[in-house]
C-alpha cells in the first residue's frame, strides 16, 4: 500500500491500533443485535414456533459472562507476549507484536460478541423482540457462536508462537522487507533522485527547518509536489524518514528565485507540515529501522546473559536475504519515471544500511568464531550482487576481521577467518571507500 500522503499514512497506522479493530467489531455486534428487531416483521409467524427461540435468553447470558472472561484472559496473554518480545528480542519489536492482526481480530471478536450479547439481553428485557424477533435473534446467535468457536481455535494455535523470539524476528523481517521493497521500487520516495547539487543549498536558498524534535517518521511527497507545482518551484528534501531532527536542522530547501513572493511564509509552513516527526522511529518509510532492530535482537542474543549464538546466526541469514531483496530487481520492478517531478529526495545510503545491519553484530560477536565466519560468508555472498555491494562488503569484512583478531585467541580460527576475508578481497573490483 502506497503512503504518499500524510492522511493515507496516518489512516494505515490507525488501522493497526487494537482499539480501532475492536471498535469496528463492537459496532458490528451492536448492529447485529439490533438487526433482529427490525428484521423480525419480515419473518412468517409460524417460523418462530419451529425454532427453540425460548432458549435465547440463557444462551445470551452465558455468552455475555464467558466472553468478558475470555477477553480479559486474552488481554493478559497479549500483555505477557509484549513482555516476552521485549525481553527476548528488543523493545522496538514490541510494537509489531501489538499490531499483530490475528491477535487483534480474536480480541475484537470476543469484545464484539460480548457487546452483541449484552445488547441482546437488554433488548429482550425491554420487550423489544416479539416472537419473530426472538427467532431471528436465536439464529443470529448461533452464527455468532460459530464465529467465536473459529476464533478460539485460531487463537489457541496462534498462542504457540506469539511473543517467542522466532515469531518476533519474523515480524521484524517482514516489516523491514516491506520497507526495503517499497524503497527498491521508489528509491527517492517516487520523487526525482537528489544530485550532489540538490543536497547542498545555496547561500540564498530558503531553508525549511524541522517543525518539532524527534525522529522523522513520514514525508508527504505528494503534498510537497503540489506545493512545488503551485508556487512554480522545486522542493529539495534533505532528510528522509529515520533521521533525528530538531528545529535547527533543515529538512528541505527551495530556491530564492521564483514567483512565491509574498506567499513565502505560507509556502514554508506548508512544506514543514509535510514532515511528520514523532518520538520513535516507524517501520513503514524507514528501512534502516528494521535492519537496526534485527541487529539489536542479534546483539541481545550474543550478550553473556542470553548467550544464544544460534539466534544471531539466524538474524544474519535474514539480513542476507533482505539485502538480496533490496538490490535485485526484475525488469518489471525497475523504477520508472518518478511521479513527483517538483520534488527531489535522497536515496538510501548503502554504507548506512551495512553499518546498521552488521556493525553491532561484528562488535558483540567478536569473540564468537561461529558468528565471525558466518559474517564473512555473508559478505562473500553479498559481494556477488553488484560492484557497489562488493566494495561495501569488503569494508565490512575487514572491520569484522579486526574485531575478531582482538578477541579470538585460537590461531586456527583466526587463520580461517583471514582466509575467508582474503577471498572477499579477491572478488570483483569496485570503488572502495
Amino acid at each position: 500500500m502506497r503512503m504518499d500522503t500524510k492522511f493515507g499514512w496516518k489512516l494505515q497506522r490507525l488501522a493497526k491500533k487494537l482499539w480501532f479493530r475492536a471498535a469496528l467489531y463492537a459496532l458490528a455486534g451492536l448492529l447485529t443485535a439490533l438487526f433482529s428487531v427490525f428484521f423480525s416483521p419480515a419473518l412468517p409467524p409460524f417460523v418462530s414456533a419451529k425454532i427453540g427461540a425460548d432458549a435465547v435468553d440463557n444462551i445470551l447470558t452465558i455468552l455475555a459472562s464467558s466472553m468478558l472472561t475470555v477477553t480479559t484472559f486474552s488481554l493478559s496473554i497479549m500483555v505477557t507476549a509484549f513482555g516476552a518480545a521485549t525481553n527476548n528480542g528488543t523493545p522496538r519489536a514490541a510494537a509489531l507484536v501489538a499490531e499483530d492482526p490475528t491477535t487483534q481480530n480474536v480480541l475484537a471478536t470476543f469484545l464484539g460478541s460480548f457487546l452483541f450479547s449484552l445488547v441482546g439481553i437488554i433488548a429482550l428485557s425491554a420487550g423489544a423482540y416479539g416472537e419473530e424477533g426472538r427467532a431471528v435473534l436465536f439464529v443470529v446467535t448461533l452464527g455468532v457462536i460459530a464465529i467465536i468457536v473459529a476464533a478460539i481455535l485460531r487463537w489457541v494455535d496462534h498462542l504457540s508462537v506469539l511473543g517467542r523470539v522466532g515469531d518476533t524476528i519474523d515480524r521484524v523481517e517482514r516489516s523491514a522487507g516491506h520497507a526495503l521493497e517499497e524503497r527498491r521500487r521508489y528509491p527517492s520516495l517516487d520523487a526525482l533522485p537528489a544530485s550532489a547539487h540538490d543536497l547542498f543549498a545555496p547561500v540564498d536558498a530558503i531553508m525549511i527547518h524541522a517543525p518539532d524534535i524527534g525522529y522523522l517518521q513520514h514525508v508527504d511527497v505528494a503534498a510537497l509536489d503540489g506545493i512545488g507545482e503551485k508556487f512554480g518551484t522545486r522542493v529539495h528534501v534533505l532528510a528522509i524518514p529515520g533521521v533525528y531532527c530538531d528545529p535547527s536542522r533543515a529538512v528541505a530547501w527551495i530556491a530564492k528565485a521564483g514567483n512565491h513572493g509574498a506567499d513565502e511564509a505560507e509556502m514554508t509552513a506548508a512544506i514543514a507540515s509535510a514532515f511528520t516527526i514523532g518520538a520513535m522511529r516507524s517501520f513503514e518509510q524507514d528501512p534502516r529501522f528494521g535492519l537496526s532492530v534485527l541487529s539489536e535482537i542479534a546483539s541481545r542474543a550474543l550478550s553473556p546473559a542470553v548467550n544464544d549464538p544460534g539466534t544471531a546466526i539466524d538474524v544474519i541469514g535474514r539480513l542476507t536475504r533482505l539485502f538480496w531483496l533490496f538490490r535485485t530487481l526484475s525488469e518489471e520492478e525497475r523504477p520508472g519515471k518518478p511521479r513527483f517531478q517538483h520534488v527531489t529526495a535522497p536515496t538510501l545510503s548503502l554504507v548506512d544500511l551495512f553499518e546498521d545491519a552488521f556493525d553491532p553484530i561484528a562488535r558483540d560477536g567478536a569473540g564468537h568464531f561461529e558468528i565471525q565466519i558466518r559474517l564473512q560468508k555473508t559478505f562473500k555472498s553479498l559481494s556477488g550482487i553488484d560492484a557497489e555491494m562488493a566494495a561495501e562488503a569488503k569494508v565490512q569484512s575487514r572491520r569484522a576481521l579486526a574485531w575478531a583478531e582482538r578477541s579470538i585467541a585460537v590461531d586456527d580460527h583466526l587463520a580461517r577467518l583471514r582466509d575467508a576475508a582474503r577471498q572477499i578481497e579477491a572478488l570483483g573490483a569496485g570503488a572502495e571507500r
